[in-house]
């Protein structure tokens, strides 16, 4: 019998709270944000852990990133192969990681934004670092393991990392309605500040930031806001100023160059190609006259961006424009958020020191507490073959007499003497009184002979000592947190004794920097663009000397000042705004520039009708005409705008504008159909309206017809034209009323 179907009826909203809530949860906690104890996220100390158990040690050979990346993904991180192999790269690039904890060997990718080989290509191995503070005694139960993603290996829910490296190396990640982004510092100053907190945990901000001043980008830079550390640093949250590094060069002829040696943090990757761009921009813009050059010398050295200069070049005032005007001043968002306890939370410096103090005493104690077992086990057993040496002679002769094993122990154990076959009474009577322990029985029986040689028995004893002085050392430092304290410093310092390193970041209070704007010496130039709509400008004498070539090639000519702007309309009722600075100002021959590159001005969808000085239409009347013989008057100041597209007039469906002119609001307007019908009225019975209306009907077309032309004709002025091969004199024609169809020609 079919069973019957249940369904449950639960509200949708109630459903989808719950539903995102557990994907966002597990973004932030499985994917995105590091831990704050060893300062990972999970793919990264899954890749970390997965090398050191397949043997990848930094004194062995490299293995391929693929046989990493793919052991990785089976075992641990089933969540692509892409996410592991980025984290493996980025682990191991020196511009990014404050403390590279992957070995690279290949093409791991560059500062300018190169990608890393395929991983088919590159190896990889674990760094000495890595091994020794981030993998080492995770054998002595020092972290919990927890099951794999399928429950068929472990792993361990967190790497017992002996250094802070949420600070080390910082952390980058988007989660869902959170973001961390916390800088790298210097590991020896990170290592002093832990040690600092540790001699005296009432530390505050203030006297940790004498220890550790503020973050150690990789990259070097200058960081130019010193005084607003204390607040990012006492909030986790905050803005961090950082320059990058310019020297100056004095080249021969008083020609100097500015040479970028070192740059923000934030500019790494495709930043420094528009960091380029940004220069050759304002050279090109006429921001500055004084560059040359710009040339792009980094190599694996370093960075080295060269701008040579001209001659008597303001040095400082270029520099004040870079920094202004590129990202050679950038700012770094710190958020200094991490999982502590299984909850995302934002934390100041230390808050996070002491979450890793605590979790280095975690360790230690686990660590010693093992230790410990291990040498009482090591003592047990010691101290049972001490004991067997002294009666070796009894523990042969119950060994001969034994049928099997079991009787054997059981002799050594509990003294039971019943199965054994003894030489004298007294021997069994001495058997009788033996009360080893099992371990120590076991180690008895597995003991071989070499062991009773006199020397071996000397070494027994001696190691047996040992083992006793290991002990009372375990036993002090688990019970005087002050000893652990020792311990735990002492490792500190001999890491940072291997691997410190000088600080790289200059920290500093700069003032913000100011531009001194060159300023404009105002003047006359004319505006020359040609049919195909490439515009620039020359002086007016240029122009005059070459008047009737200028007239003859260029479809608009016009005099203008060089601070001003000109309004470009279009048959789509558009209007847009050129700034005459941007436009190209040099010889007569010189080539102009598409007004499509400095304007929204779209040359495959739209056609220039009209072009003019801003300054000359403001005070100004403008007559429109649409192919649908729509006709208005708009003030021009209604066009004196700071968007650089506006609309100019509102066109209605397949309609478009046919004329745009100039007018005092005297003369007539002509207007000429498609099927050759003309209607002449007055300009003065047009209305003015504002530049969203539409308009007025200005003549009625017949079904299909629409307007070919629209003609303005001052008082007095004479128009002919061709009209099927014959003349026709517009202003000999009748002048009609508005709104009427006009004549036929």
């Amino acid at each position: 019998m079919r069973q019957e179907e249940q369904i449950i009826r639960t509200e949708y909203s109630e459903l989808m709270q719950k539903s995102f809530i557990d994907y966002a949860m597990s973004v932030i906690i499985a994917r995105a944000l590091p831990d704050v104890r060893d300062g990972l996220k999970p793919v990264q100390r899954r890749t970390l852990y997965d090398m050191h158990e397949l043997g990848i040690r930094y004194d062995r050979p490299y293995r391929k990133c693929a046989r990493i990346v793919g052991d990785t993904m089976g075992k641990y991180h089933p969540h692509g192969d892409s996410s592991i192999y980025e984290a493996l790269v980025v682990m191991a690039q020196d511009f990014k990681k404050g403390l590279p904890l992957v070995d690279g060997h290949g093409n791991f990718g560059s500062i300018e934004g190169d990608g890393a080989a395929a991983m088919r290509y590159t190896e990889a191995r674990l760094q000495k670092i890595t091994q020794e503070a981030y993998l080492a005694d995770l054998d002595k139960d020092v972290v919990d393991f927890v099951p794999n993603f399928d429950e068929t290996e472990k792993e361990p829910a967190v790497l017992p990392v002996r250094v802070p490296n949420l600070l080390i190396n910082g952390a980058e990640g988007i989660a869902v309605g959170m973001t961390t982004s916390i800088p790298p510092h210097n590991f020896s100053e990170v290592i002093d500040g832990v040690i600092a907190y540790m001699k005296n945990p009432d530390i505050n901000t203030a006297q940790m930031m004498k220890v550790i001043p503020g973050p150690d980008f990789p990259t070097g830079g200058i960081i130019a806001n010193k005084d607003d550390l204390l607040a990012v640093y006492s909030t986790g949250m905050g803005k961090i100023k950082v320059r990058g590094k310019v020297e100056v060069e004095h080249g021969r002829g008083g020609r100097d160059r500015l040479v970028i040696t070192e740059i923000p943090y934030t500019m790494i990757g495709a930043n420094i190609g528009k960091f380029l761009n940004d220069i050759y921009n304002l050279a090109e813009t006429k921001k500055t006259n004084d560059i040359v050059d710009i040339t792009n010398q980094s190599s694996k050295e370093g960075i080295r961006i060269v701008i040579e200069l001209r001659k008597g070049a303001d040095v400082e005032n270029l520099t004040n424009l870079l920094y202004k005007k590129t990202k050679l001043e950038d700012t770094f968002g710190v958020n200094m958020l991490a999982v502590v306890d299984g909850r995302p939370e934002t934390m100041g410096i230390v808050p996070i020191i002491r979450h890793h103090v605590k979790f280095q005493y975690e360790l230690a104690g686990r660590k010693y507490t093992t230790l410990l077992a291990r040498e009482r086990e090591k003592k047990e057993v010691q101290e049972g073959l001490i004991a067997a040496c002294d009666v070796i002679d009894l523990i042969i002769e119950i060994l001969r007499g034994s049928k099997n094993i079991k009787e054997a122990k059981a002799c050594l154990v509990e003294g039971d003497t019943g199965n054994i076959r003894f030489k004298t009474a007294k021997s069994e009577k001495e058997a009788a009184q033996l009360r080893f322990t099992e371990r120590q029985a076991d180690a008895i029986l597995e003991m071989r002979l070499y062991r009773l040689i006199g020397l071996e028995i000397e070494a027994l004893m001696k190691e047996h000592e040992k083992t006793l002085a290991n002990i009372a050392r375990y036993e002090d430092i688990l019970e005087n947190r002050s000893v652990m304290a020792k311990v735990i410093i002492k490792e500190l310092e001999s890491y940072r004794k291997e691997y410190k390193r000088p600080r790289r970041t200059a920290i500093e209070n700069l003032e913000e920097v100011v531009v001194q704007e060159k300023k404009i010496e105002e003047m006359d130039v004319v505006f020359l663009m040609d049919r195909f709509g490439y515009a620039r400008t020359i002086e007016i004498s240029a122009y005059e000397r070459n008047k009737e070539a200028a007239d003859a090639e260029n479809r608009y000519v016009l005099t203008c000042k060089n601070t001003g702007k000109i309004c470009v309309f279009t048959n789509r009722g558009q209007m847009h705004l050129l700034k005459v600075m941007d436009l190209p100002f040099g010889k007569f021959r010189d080539k102009g520039k598409p007004i499509d590159n400095i304007s929204n001005y779209n040359s495959s969808e739209e056609n220039v009708i009209y072009v003019a000085d801003l300054s000359d239409i403001v005070d100004a009347k403008l007559l429109f005409g649409t192919k649908t013989a729509m006709l208005k008057i708009v003030s021009g100041a209604e066009f004196d705008v700071a968007k650089r597209t506006t609309a100019a007039t509102k066109l209605s469906d397949n309609d478009e504008v046919l004329l745009i002119q100039k007018t005092d609001g005297t003369g007539t307007i002509v207007m000429q159909s498609e099927k050759d019908l003309f209607l002449r009225i007055e300009t003065s019975v047009v209305p003015e309206k504002k530049k969203t209306a539409v308009g007025v009907r200005g003549m009625k077309l017949a079904e299909g017809d629409a307007l070919a032309a629209v003609y303005l004709l001052a008082e007095g002025e004479s128009l002919d034209i061709s009209v099927r091969g014959k003349e026709t004199a517009l202003h000999r024609l009748r002048v009609g009323s508005r709104d009427t169809k006009g004549t036929k020609r």
